[in-house]
């Protein structure tokens, strides 16, 4: 029998990690480099994006399988580490160390290092210490606030040390990509990409995938790889609110359908406003009076649409409210436009 976690649902996060990303997210280009041991696990699992599941009798050549990373007993001094390089530098906020379903078998410390943005990882003197030991309990979120001193520093890589051994589910780094976001051929770049540092805030549904799927680089895997909301038994339509990454001006919008065939959106629409510092919920109250970025506009079935004469002039926006008429999957947005000072 398979049994499912969840992530940290995103309304029980702490306001330090409800507008990061997650750097550690292996669909955005985490990768685990180097380990001290992965005899049980593999330490590629630390940075699976999908929940952990435990898979009752399952076994393989080392023994239990596990869906995470662990690391054989140690029998001698000193403590098991795995490096990881994130998805794009940045700075951080705090960490999620996950450890469902390991019960008997998980650590009971565990420590981050960090190395600061242009430092060799294989040089020892890189490393400073961003979060010091604390005690891990067993089948558990444990959502750790970085001190306020490592938040300001840009990491390329952390090193989840984990005292003396054994297994980890999951990693998540909760953060914001730091430097230049990268320009197409076009000069323009995409302020709605996760890697440059756009999330979703808020969102009327999301019964089948999320709308943070929206913001990933590429084309989407398959069905799951998207927004999808369950059918709609009501009158109205569905909607997500996006931070961009940064304030700037649309030029070029891109709504993709790939793979939802049966399911897209008869139409969408976009609305647009600039609120920098505005809350969750009052964002969610003042987007339905947002002016229209893109108007209605029919949508097709797995298909990437492009739109830019279409668009309404706008100054400056720090935020978009997408609108799904009336429900439906869509599986990334692209907001091409210019970045501009606030």
């Amino acid at each position: 029998m398979t049994q499912t976690t969840t992530l940290a649902p995103v309304a029980q996060l702490p306001d330090w990690a409800r507008q990061q990303i997650n750097l550690a997210d292996a669909r955005l280009g985490a990768t685990a480099i180097a380990c001290s041991d992965d005899f049980f696990a593999p330490m590629a699992r630390l940075l699976d994006a999908q929940p952990a599941v435990f898979v009752a009798g399952k076994y393989d050549a080392n023994g239990k399988w596990m869906d995470g990373w662990e690391s054989r007993r140690r029998r001698g001094a000193g403590n098991d580490w795995c490096v990881v390089r994130l998805a794009r530098p940045g700075r951080i906020a705090g960490v999620d160390i996950d450890t469902s379903f390991f019960t008997g078998n998980y650590p009971p410390a565990a420590s981050l290092d960090g190395c600061a943005q242009g430092d060799d990882p294989d040089a020892a003197g890189s490393w400073q210490s961003v979060l010091p030991a604390v005690a891990l309990q067993g089948n558990q979120h444990h959502l750790l606030a970085l001190p306020a001193g490592g938040r300001e520093t840009i990491f390329s890589h952390l090193r989840l040390n984990i005292l003396p051994d054994g297994g980890v589910a999951r990693l998540r780094v909760y953060g914001r990509p730091a430097g230049r976001a990268e320009a197409a051929s076009d000069g323009l770049i995409d302020l709605a990409a996760a890697l440059n540092g756009a999330y979703a805030v808020a969102w009327n549904d999301a019964h089948y995938g999320h709308p943070d799927n929206l913001l990933r680089p590429g084309r989407g895997l398959d069905m799951g790889d998207g927004w999808e909301t369950r059918r709609r038994r009501e009158p109205g339509f569905d909607w997500c609110v996006i931070a961009l990454g940064a304030a700037g001006r649309i030029s070029r919008i891109e709504v993709d359908t790939a793979h939802f065939k049966g399911n897209f959106p008869d139409r969408a629409s976009l609305q647009c406003g600039f609120a920098p510092d505005v809350g969750e919920h009052a964002l969610i109250a003042q987007s339905q009076f947002w002016p229209t970025l893109l108007p209605e506009t029919a949508l097709a079935a797995d298909h990437q649409h492009a739109f830019d004469s279409q668009l309404v002039a706008h100054p400056p926006i720090t935020h978009v409210r997408f609108n799904l008429h009336p429900d439906g999957g869509v599986s990334r947005l692209r907001l091409w436009g210019t970045a501009v000072e606030r």
